[in-house]
């Protein structure tokens, strides 16, 4: 009884930590969408531009999300990378939804955790370099093939980032992921709302980015069972 009521005040703290995490992510975002009048104007709505609202969702989101990321990844200091990586994909999946652009400052700090994990597992600091060229290079052939049409050099720098934090077996699960998530989803909001053919597809990267963090391994070592094959 002693240990989930310690459990519950653990869980409490950590939302509460995230929710004040969420405040300073929620202004963050607003400072850089409504850094542009012309992006304002357009893509901003009267609700949103109020400087901070208690019932703002990504709050309550980040909140959320944090205690998930202890209760899944248990009390460890990748579950402290992997909460700092949740605020930041939150932050890249509404930028990149408002403005098609995802900032190169959310890239580079993924980059950052993706360093410091590999301080952290030195062993196996191939997997990780591999991680950070696998999903990206590809991406970048797409890139140059298309002329930049096909795929934006934000996404590129996304999963480059992410591979480096996640190495190339969970980058690549990433990777499908959120092709998977970015194609139902979107076609569902194309037939329902009408939307754009146009994809911001950074939101649905982050979700199979942050999936992947969480659940990769148990992902992989499923489907390499279907297969037959051991990891």
């Amino acid at each position: 009884m002693l240990i989930i009521r310690y459990n519950w005040i653990v869980c409490v703290g950590i939302f509460i930590i995230g929710f004040l995490s969420g405040i300073l992510l929620n202004q963050s975002i607003y400072s850089v969408i409504t850094s542009d009048d012309v992006v304002v104007n357009q893509l901003y709505n009267h609700e949103y531009k109020k400087k901070f609202n208690w019932h703002n969702p990504i709050l309550l989101l980040n909140a959320t999300l944090y205690t998930f990321v202890f209760l899944a990844n248990g009390f460890q200091w990748e579950s402290v990378l992997y909460c700092i990586l949740v605020s930041i994909l939150l932050a890249i999946s509404v930028i990149d939804l408002k403005t098609y652009e995802i900032p190169p400052q959310l890239n580079l700090l993924i980059g950052l955790l993706g360093i410091i994990n590999l301080g952290f597992n030195f062993t196996g600091w191939s997997e990780y370099v591999s991680g950070f060229f696998s999903v990206s290079g590809f991406l970048y052939l797409i890139f140059l093939a298309t002329k930049g049409k096909g795929i934006g050099g934000g996404d590129i720098k996304l999963m480059a980032a992410a591979g480096l934090l996640l190495g190339y077996k969970k980058v690549i699960l990433a990777f499908f992921l959120g092709c998977i998530l970015g194609s139902v989803i979107h076609l569902a909001r194309m037939k329902i709302r009408k939307e754009e053919h146009i994809l911001a597809l950074g939101p649905y990267l982050a979700a199979g980015i942050f999936l992947s963090a969480l659940y990769g391994e148990q992902m992989l070592k499923w489907y390499f069972h279907l297969l037959g094959v051991s990891l």
